[in-house]
């Protein structure tokens, strides 16, 4: 139900935010004047001066803790795509130690995934519509074809542990992303 106001920018949702806030101040200020006559008048004028300091408050401290809620969990999320990132990178830059088809293949299933999450994942997260696939597709492939490889030299062989490693380590980074979004 809610959808809809996380889907604004920044400007919008502070809009919203506050031109609701407005609107039920504006309608209990209506709703007080209407019922305050002339013996109810004072008792009015002296409730509101004692409500109004801790109400500020409780919503002053309302805001920081969701502020600072939506803070960490976007802060969670940038260092985990940073880090899947990082990870892919790693495995593009290792791939140069073997023949060309077998890079040119890891390279396309890389740029493969990186295109899936980029226009399928992360519109689903936006909509709340992600399901967390166990390995992707393409990550999968690559990790099938990088233990597939022949390898001919002790370069190869570390090259081949480390395009593993970095490919398992984007598979936990995307697992812990999906799960902060």
């Amino acid at each position: 139900m809610s959808d809809w106001i996380h889907a604004l920018s920044l400007g919008w949702m502070a809009l919203v935010v506050f031109g609701a806030t407005y609107l039920a101040a504006a309608a209990i200020y209506s709703v007080v004047m209407r019922l305050a006559t002339e013996e109810r008048t004072r008792a009015f004028k002296g409730v509101s001066p004692g409500l109004l300091p801790p109400l500020g408050i409780i919503f002053g401290l309302l805001v920081a803790f969701v502020a600072a809620q939506v803070w960490g969990d976007v802060d969670r999320a940038n260092t985990a795509v940073n880090r899947e990132a990082s990870a892919l990178r790693g495995v593009v830059l290792l791939s140069r130690a073997f023949p060309a088809d077998a890079q040119t293949r890891l390279r396309g299933l890389v740029s493969r995934h990186i295109q899936d999450a980029q226009g399928v994942e992360w519109p689903a997260m936006a909509r709340r519509r992600a399901t967390l696939t166990m390995i992707p597709p393409a990550l999968g492939e690559a990790l099938e074809l990088t233990i597939a490889l022949p390898v001919s030299s002790e370069g190869q062989v570390a090259a081949q542990r480390e395009i593993v490693s970095a490919l398992e380590n984007a598979l936990d980074a995307r697992r812990q992303r999906i799960r902060t979004r």
